[in-house]
């Protein structure tokens, strides 16, 4: 049975440009549709975040008028009841042992550019699990924890590979717009990453080596399927 441990947000707003606070949070699209996909295969799922803080799911992912779907919305919130129990505790980042895991899924929403961007737990983690080999899938705004693993001489440990992410055209146009306070994928971009992207709003996954990277909460679906793939060569 593989083991997953699954890194969210703990973060409920993003200060904007402005100033301003936007509520923000994990996507429930993204958390509910991959723990569900990996959970069907039998993996065993442990959900972490910064100091072990129950996650809030964004809002506006629970939102018809945004997610277009009102069977969706219901269908996300019976989920997120279901798994509520595994919601309201999360292991704290800084006490998990990734070498148990085999593999670490970051969902998005905005919260990840608030918290997991610099969270130095998360990003000892992910270099100890990249020089591993442990298969590490962030998708949609879930590639910002990313930039939390900084090696010791200072140089981003994801420098030079490809991945992809919430696009800046998905995030100026569909996102928080010309008041986002940073891109993240022109962040990873200046970091070294090489970034992929395929049209807005379509799914796309790029796999590099054991990083496994999907763009937005369309491609949520095909990111749990290529770790499913990838845990099972």
């Amino acid at each position: 049975m593989a083991r997953i441990l699954m890194v969210v947000s703990a973060a409920d707003s993003l200060e904007l440009a402005d100033g301003t606070q936007h509520p923000t949070g994990v996507w429930a699209e993204e958390l509910v549709v991959a723990h569900r996909a990996l959970k069907a295969t039998g993996a065993e799922i442990t959900i972490a975040s910064p100091g072990g803080e129950k996650p809030t799911v964004d809002p506006g992912s629970l939102n018809p008028e945004i997610v277009g779907d009102e069977e969706k919305v219901q269908d996300f919130k019976q989920y997120l009841e279901d798994i509520a129990g595994e919601l309201e505790t999360p292991e704290p980042l800084a006490s998990v042992n990734v070498a148990q895991f085999d593999a670490v899924v970051l969902p998005g929403g905005h919260g990840p550019m608030v918290d997991l961007a610099t969270d130095a737990n998360l990003g000892a983690l992910l270099i100890a699990a990249d020089q591993d080999g442990t298969i590490i899938a962030p998708f949609c705004h879930g590639p910002a924890g990313l930039l939390s693993a900084t090696t010791a001489d200072g140089n981003f440990a994801f420098a030079g590979r490809q991945l992809t992410v919430f696009t800046d055209e998905e995030e100026l146009t569909g996102g928080t717009g010309e008041n986002t306070p940073w891109l993240v994928a022109t962040t990873l971009a200046e970091r070294g990453a090489i970034v992929k992207a395929a049209p807005a709003w379509s799914s796309y996954v790029v796999r590099d080596r054991n990083l496994i990277s999907g763009q937005n909460p369309q491609s949520s679906e095909a990111v749990a399927a290529a770790v499913v793939a990838a845990l099972a060569e």
